[in-house]
């Protein structure tokens, strides 16, 4: 029997990790077993991954000293609410997803619907610090802004049956912002949260009608293709800016990559370590948010804010990874190759953010190829993380991008923001 519309309506969602969660944490961490320190002239060198007195320290401040409840209330204050969604496909049995989100509905009338989607090892909490500046006001455009936690990631469902690849998580994201009422709206995403709105724009264009990424993957211009920008690529040299950045994606390809080797074939794996360890988990993705960012000054409550995330998940830890394997195994959107999404995709705006620090940086003439892009914006400091490292930064192409005047300005008819 199918939900009446008031009982399937988005509910009001609370945190709230058992007691017994917590005291199995502190049990698992009071067992830790620590790998030995590389003697090295430099003893925090990272080129070798975490140092182990790094991860010793922030084991024991995990165990003794972390307050969870503090950070579970910090994020309770949140708006946050959960629904559920139905997945096409018979291969997922009508299956029917839990989705966890963070919703801040803007007073404005004219607010604009903006789709927030995180990627790994990140999750919604990276939109904490848009939302206060995503309100509008002193002239600028205000949003409604909904950061849905991914499925797998989080306090969202988890999703076992093989198959769900990047065109479910982007019917999930779009069904989500149908049922919160917006048949129209933006998205900004980076990480998978790249891919992902990429593939809302692909799959939805009616109702996506501008992006805005801040990683950018992308390929040299072809003569086929684009022979303007191929021309352009010809004639004019890198900037300083992007020679810096393509030695940066040399350095993550040769240097950062391994992670995603191994959760792009073998996700069970490296899953079994991060389901069973906390300490594992603490490692894998500590050594993420130091060599992803612009020498960001991560706290340990910060780091531990992000681990216990996905430790308390929903899905557990493990969960998170297999997005790898979809995306990189099964057709990622509806029979449409993967490099697609890295080629031009018409119909929607898009907006585009190089930082100094990013993993995967593209050149302007690159980018330029991945459809019609109305914005391009480089900067001097952000990393991987820019929500959380620089989130001015991500706020302010936005406003460029969305505000009277600007090229996207009234893309939403009847939504200006103002």
């Amino acid at each position: 029997m199918s939900e009446t519309p008031a009982t399937n309506a988005p509910k009001p969602f609370t945190i709230s990790v058992l007691d017994e969660g917590l005291q199995e944490l502190r049990q698992r961490l009071s067992w830790a077993k620590f790998p030995s320190q590389l003697e090295s002239p430099d003893q925090d060198a990272w080129d070798f991954g975490v140092p182990s007195r790094d991860v010793q320290r922030l084991t024991n401040y995990w165990k003794d000293g972390f307050d969870w409840r503090k950070a579970e209330a910090s994020l309770n204050e949140l708006p946050q609410y959960e629904t559920k969604i139905d997945i096409d496909g018979p291969e997922f049995g009508g299956a029917t997803y839990v989705s966890s989100v963070v919703h801040q509905i803007s007073p404005t009338k004219n607010a604009i619907p903006l789709l927030f989607s995180h990627g790994w090892p990140g999750s919604f909490i990276e939109v904490i610090k848009l939302l206060p500046l995503l309100k509008g006001g002193d002239g600028h455009p205000a949003f409604h802004v909904v950061a849905p936690s991914l499925p797998n990631f989080g306090f969202s469902s988890g999703v076992t049956r093989r198959g769900f690849g990047l065109a479910q998580y982007a019917e999930v994201l779009h069904k989500l912002m149908i049922k919160l009422g917006y048949d129209d709206y933006v998205t900004q995403g980076g990480d998978w949260g790249y891919w992902i709105t990429r593939s809302v724009g692909f799959l939805y264009p009616g109702s996506c009608k501008a992006s805005h990424v801040n990683m950018i993957e992308a390929k040299p211009p072809k003569w086929s293709t684009s022979p303007f920008l191929a021309l352009q690529h010809a004639l004019q040299p890198y900037s300083a800016a992007e020679k810096a950045g393509r030695r940066r994606a040399e350095w993550f390809d040769r240097e950062g990559y391994g992670y995603n080797k191994l959760q792009s074939t073998k996700p069970q794996t490296i899953g079994a370590a991060l389901a069973d360890s906390p300490v594992a988990l603490l490692a894998w993705i500590y050594e993420k948010l130091h060599d992803w960012t612009d020498s960001y000054p991560w706290t340990d409550d910060e780091i531990l804010t992000w681990v216990s995330i996905y430790w308390f998940s929903r899905a557990g830890p493990e969960a998170s990874v297999r997005i790898y394997y979809e995306s990189f195994h099964s057709e990622s959107v509806k029979g449409i190759s993967y490099a697609k999404l890295m080629s031009y995709i018409p119909g929607v705006k898009l907006g585009l953010a190089h930082l100094p620090c990013e993993i995967a940086a593209a050149p302007s003439t690159w980018a330029a190829t991945l459809g019609p892009v109305v914005w391009q914006s480089r900067h001097e400091r952000g990393g991987h993380f820019a929500a959380w490292e620089v989130p001015d930064v991500i706020v302010g192409d936005l406003r460029a991008m969305l505000r009277k005047g600007g090229p996207c300005h009234g893309v939403i008819p009847g939504r200006k923001g103002y």
